[in-house]
């Protein structure tokens, strides 16, 4: 039977607060319809059939509410003096049909004001004090004429005001309390997310700067490798040197000095690739100044075309001769350039091609290395960048985080583009920072060496 009343006079959801003072007044109610059937039952005369019917609807108010509360709303909600009226009725009621003023039952106005008072303001609340005034004044009109009438009346109107002024001070306080606290829990929750947001950043910025000494842990080792290797090496093949050219002065016959020749060029060979390895392997500097973009990336393609499988790929530079001068560390930018054809490398099969270029973008010159590999999972995409994430077997997810790193440290950026089955494509923009020293480089360049070249 309630179901259907429930779901058309339903207010919206009450607060935390509403529903605590809501269980206070459902508790109060039920305790006061205990009391009431006990004072009209076995108290003063009085009449009892009346008062058994008043107690029954207090019963089904009470439901009601407590229904309501059950659903974690609140029973006419925006419609408190309703309840203010009802209960004033009531409770006159329920004292006509005991003893009249001095009933028992007029205690139950102070109960009603205290349940107004911790759950709506103070002007509902001395408005219901009002209510109940009125409803015992009626009550006082209808009385017997009595010799301790009068004091009766008076002393608990009296109550009425002080209960209502107690209460509504002391609703005030908690609920100004109430309010303080939901501010201090926001502010607490608002800095434990501040809190939570910086563990996560020192947590990646001490993972990026683990990555980052890691990486140049290993180019130093890179490095003394590298410079152990060519002073193995060096020591034999200027050796080697010497002897062919002792044979070279004894006059031999053609066919010796033919191939004489080609030992001396292997040699040669031989030496500039140590060269190559060293320089790429030198401490680097820090030091900013021009850069040029020709020179960055054929340094970078002449050392990777010594990487596995760079003889096997189709390796194309197509680098324009009016492109502005750059302000950068020279080492880094070449190494960017050096791990993006590294990952081409990888990313393509033999005979696979990839390409290098570059290109004036406003106050910015893009560089790309596009190869025609089988791409990147786009889901995997986001995380390309972040420090040991790779998906090579034998990577260290460093190369991909070091770029990002030296770029942004250039005041560029760079992204990807890539579709599974179709090539992937490596973009870097870098500003062009000072317009003079780009047309200074314009004149020095007389062209570039690496248009449509070649690495086999």
């Amino acid at each position: 039977m309630l179901h259907p009343l429930l779901s058309t006079l339903a207010p919206p959801t009450g607060s935390r607060l509403e529903l605590a003072a809501e269980a206070i007044a459902v508790k109060i109610r039920w305790v006061g319809l205990v009391v009431g059937f006990l004072l009209a039952n076995f108290g003063p005369a009085g009449n009892l059939l009346a008062l058994n019917v008043i107690l029954v609807l207090g019963i089904g108010f009470t439901a009601i509410n407590t229904a309501f509360f059950w659903r974690n709303r609140v029973f006419l909600r925006d419609h408190p003096l309703i309840i203010s009226a009802m209960e004033a009725l009531f409770i006159g009621l329920l004292c006509y049909y005991e003893t009249g003023l001095d009933s028992p039952f007029r205690f139950y106005y102070l109960l009603s004001l205290i349940c107004c008072a911790i759950r709506y303001s103070p002007r509902i609340t001395f408005v219901t004090c009002g209510l109940d005034t009125f409803s015992y004044g009626t009550l006082y009109a209808f009385a017997d004429a009595q010799p301790n009438t009068i004091p009766v009346f008076l002393l608990t109107v009296v109550l009425l005001i002080w209960a209502t002024w107690a209460a509504s001070a002391m609703a005030r306080l908690l609920k100004r309390t109430e309010e303080e606290l939901r501010n201090l829990n926001l502010a607490l929750t608002e800095n434990q997310g501040q809190l939570e947001t910086r563990i996560t950043e020192r947590t990646r910025e001490l993972e990026e700067s683990q990555a980052q000494v890691l990486h140049q842990e290993k180019m130093a080792a890179f490095g003394l490798l590298a410079a152990g290797i060519a002073h193995e090496v060096g020591n034999p093949l200027t050796s080697i040197s010497n002897v062919v050219q002792m044979l070279e002065r004894r006059d031999p016959d053609e066919y010796t000095r033919t191939k004489l020749a080609l030992v001396t060029g292997q040699l040669v060979r031989i030496q500039n690739t140590l060269r190559e390895l060293v320089t790429f392997s030198r401490p680097a500097s820090d030091i900013r100044g021009k850069v040029s973009t020709g020179d960055v990336i054929e340094e970078a393609l002449g050392i990777a075309k010594y990487y596995k499988g760079g003889k096997n790929r189709n390796i194309v530079a197509r680098i324009p001769d009016d492109l502005p001068a750059l302000v950068g560390v020279r080492d880094q930018l070449v190494q960017v350039i050096f791990n993006l054809v590294l990952n081409a490398i990888d990313a393509t099969g033999k005979g696979g091609s990839i390409v290098v270029q570059a290109e004036r973008q406003g106050n910015h010159v893009e560089w790309s290395v596009a190869d025609d590999g089988l791409g990147i999972d786009p889901a995997v995409q986001p995380r390309l960048f972040r420090p040991y994430f790779t998906t090579k077997k034998q990577g260290t997810g460093l190369g991909l985080f070091v770029i990002r790193n030296i770029v942004e440290a250039h005041g560029g950026s760079v992204r990807v583009e890539s579709q599974l089955g179709q090539g992937t494509t490596f973009r870097v923009l870098l500003p062009v920072k000072n317009a003079e020293l780009a047309s200074a480089e314009r004149g020095n360049r007389s062209g570039t060496i690496l248009e449509g070249t070649e690495i086999r």
